[in-house]
């Protein structure tokens, strides 16, 4: 508020005006004040310049919505300049500039107003004389023809006749948004109320129209009232429809949330199953890659075994070779010496026979250890034969993960294709009743032509005696007219005395009324005598009644359809939560089955688990083996090599013995001597 008031004075600092005391008497006030959004001028008299300048501010003002400009003596120009202020104003949505005698100037700022402005609601013409100039009413009803805002708009004693109606009903029958009309107290007649009644045929927004006091005749208010109560019942319809409508829109996108959250939840079990799953892979891969290096770490002390195995042997046979070698001394000094190979002869083969048995025992512990050695391969084989069934289970299960979500996928893009196709069904229906109720509505519109047809021949009849009675009417009302402009004249000259004395001005307002409903008084006994002639009319109309109100009853026979259509509509909805009900129990059995699928993988790798146990007891059993097999291999060893040692004492006792026995033989001196 202060904003404004700063700018307020700012301007009229700039433009060399003096500001105006009401205008900043009102602005204190508001200022004070609670309710801060309207701006209340009325009754004060608000020059061109302080005009010009209020339209300046209202241009940029954010605060005011409501502003009131009723009895504030504004001249064309003024208004001009303050209605091309509020133009560009986005905030306002109620004006009211009521008793400020607006004419052509006026009318086209008005037009431009609605053309322009995207935020008026409400517009409050009353008492002004935008009817009197044909031009400038034209564009005013361009510019409701354009708005697409307002709601709300009062011409009470705008001097409208019925050609400025009938542009009035042109605009109306490309507006969509009025829903409020009020005509009071203007010259309408016959043809104007023709107009309106045809422009009601396409507009189907405007829900109240009031046309009292516009000498229009009662059966065609009785068809504008029954059109605008269709207007009021199709609308009334239309918000049923989008109420319904939101609310299935709401539900279904319920539905749709909950599905969302269901599925990310079972997504997001999947991830964790494949975390769980990849982890006891990495695990078992763990323990495969342990278990493959402990059986290489045995092949190689295997092979090193084996590797002894063949030293040993090697070691047999140049033993065996040595025993040859001795064999071919023996045989050479058996010649010489037979007695001495006789006794020797059975104590070699005593000790042949010993070192046979011993290599027989070496044999069959060696085929033993051969034996375990292929049982523990055949073991390894079978815990790997064990590893790739398991992994052979774990790729199936994935596969069956694959396929559940999968079919998840697929049962929700058919849930959606149903909803998608139960919505374009409702459409349908939706589409069709209005057809239908379009097709109705033009059979009984052409039924209401016919009849109108039939009955326009006696109507025309009459039509001479009404143009007789409007043209006496014509003359009243010009009468009527221009004692209401002489009453205007002096009304202003009142409102410049009110200045200084208001109560002198409440005494002639009152003996002005007292004058001008005297005259109200001539003119409605006339109008008691036209109703009088009206009457024997009425008579004759009143056997139309009952066929309008046949047509009534088709209408309510209609209507009836429509909520058992309506009702269809429902069942329905009903059918397709229904459907949903059972998907989302299909949902939990396949929910309930992949927990089904969570617990087979759990006992799976229970078993994993127990094997691995399993296994490190048998990787524990063949070290126990392996420890007793080096244990043996080291006391054959020793066996060995005491036996070599043996072997080589005994040599070296054989090689003595030669020796001596050769150097005590006369032979062996007989050489010596040589």
């Amino acid at each position: 508020m202060d904003d404004f008031k700063r700018t307020y004075l700012r301007l009229c600092k700039e433009a060399c005006i003096e500001p105006q005391e009401c205008v900043l008497n009102q602005l204190h006030d508001v200022c004070d004040g609670t309710l801060r959004k309207r701006l209340d001028l009325s009754t004060q008299s608000l020059s061109v310049d302080t005009c010009a300048v209020l339209g300046k501010v209202l241009m940029n003002d954010i605060v005011f919505t409501e502003i009131m400009l009723c009895d504030c003596m504004l001249n064309e120009e003024g208004a001009k300049l303050l209605l091309h202020g509020l133009c560009a104003n986005t905030t306002i949505q109620a004006l009211d500039i009521k008793g400020n005698n607006l004419r052509t100037v006026g009318a086209e700022a008005l037009g431009k107003l609605l053309r322009q402005n995207k935020s008026l609601k409400s517009l409050i013409l009353e008492w002004n004389a935008l009817g009197m100039w044909e031009e400038g009413f034209c564009v005013f009803c361009e510019g409701i023809r354009a708005n697409k805002f307002l709601k709300h708009l009062d011409l009470r004693n705008n001097q409208i006749n019925h050609q400025g109606v009938g542009e009035l009903a042109m605009a109306l029958k490309h507006n969509d948004t009025l829903e409020e009309l009020d005509l009071r107290w203007n010259n309408v007649g016959l043809l104007g109320g023709r107009a309106l009644l045809s422009a009601l045929q396409q507009n189907k927004t405007l829900v109240r129209l009031e046309l009292a006091g516009n000498n229009i005749p009662s059966d065609l208010l009785k068809a504008v009232d029954q059109a605008i109560d269709h207007n009021s019942d199709c609308q009334t319809a239309m918000r049923e429809t989008r109420t319904r409508t939101k609310v299935l829109s709401n539900e279904i996108q319920c539905l749709k949330v909950e599905k969302n959250k269901q599925f990310l939840n079972m997504m997001g079990v999947i991830d964790q199953q494949k975390d769980e799953l990849t982890r006891s892979n990495r695990t078992s891969a763990v323990q495969v890659g342990h278990l493959q290096e402990a059986l290489n770490e045995r092949n190689c002390i295997v092979n090193s075994l084996r590797a002894k195995v063949q030293m040993t042997e090697a070691a047999l046979a140049l033993s065996e070779q040595k025993s040859n070698d001795l064999k071919e001394l023996l045989e050479k000094t058996r010649m010489e010496k037979f007695e001495l190979k006789a006794k020797h002869s059975k104590d070699l083969k005593d000790e042949q026979e010993e070192a046979c048995n011993r290599e027989a025992k070496m044999t069959r512990e060696i085929n033993a250890a051969n034996g375990k050695n292929m049982e523990l391969k055949n073991k390894v084989d079978e815990l790997e034969h064990r590893c790739k069934v398991q992994h052979d289970q774990i790729c199936h299960l994935k596969q069956e993960l694959a396929k559940v979500t999968a079919d998840m996928k697929l049962k929700i893009a058919q849930t959606e294709e149903r909803l998608e196709a139960e919505k374009k069904r409702c459409k349908q229906v939706l589409d069709d009743t209005e057809a239908l109720r379009q097709k109705e509505v033009d059979q009984m519109n052409r039924h209401l032509e016919e009849s109108e047809r039939s009955l326009q021949d006696r109507i025309q009849k009459l039509e001479n005696i009404r143009i007789q009675l409007e043209t006496e009417l014509s003359r009243v009302k010009a009468a009527a007219i221009t004692e209401r402009a002489h009453a205007e004249e002096e009304q202003m000259k009142v409102r410049n005395q009110v200045r200084l004395e208001e109560q002198q001005r409440l005494v002639h307002l009152e003996e002005k009324l007292r004058l001008l409903g005297q005259s109200r008084d001539e003119s409605q006994n006339h109008c008691t005598n036209q109703k009088q002639t009206i009457a024997e009319l009425q008579v004759k109309n009143n056997k139309l009644a009952f066929e309008i109100e046949g047509l009534k009853r088709r209408f309510e026979e209609l209507n009836q359809e429509l909520s058992g259509k309506d009702q269809e509509k429902v069942a329905e909805v009903n059918n397709v939560r229904v459907e949903l009900q059972e998907q989302i129990g299909h949902l939990k059995a396949e929910r309930i089955a992949q927990e089904g699928l969570k617990e087979k993988i759990s006992a799976l790798e229970r078993q994993l688990k127990v094997l691995s146990s399993n296994h490190r007891e048998a990787l524990l059993d063949k070290e126990g083996e392996i420890t007793s097999l080096l244990e043996k291999i080291r006391l054959k060893d020793n066996e060995i090599v005491r036996m070599r040692e043996d072997e080589a004492q005994r040599a070296s006792f054989l090689q003595n013995a030669i020796l001596s026995y050769v150097q005590g033989s006369p032979l062996g001196t007989h050489c010596t001597k040589k």
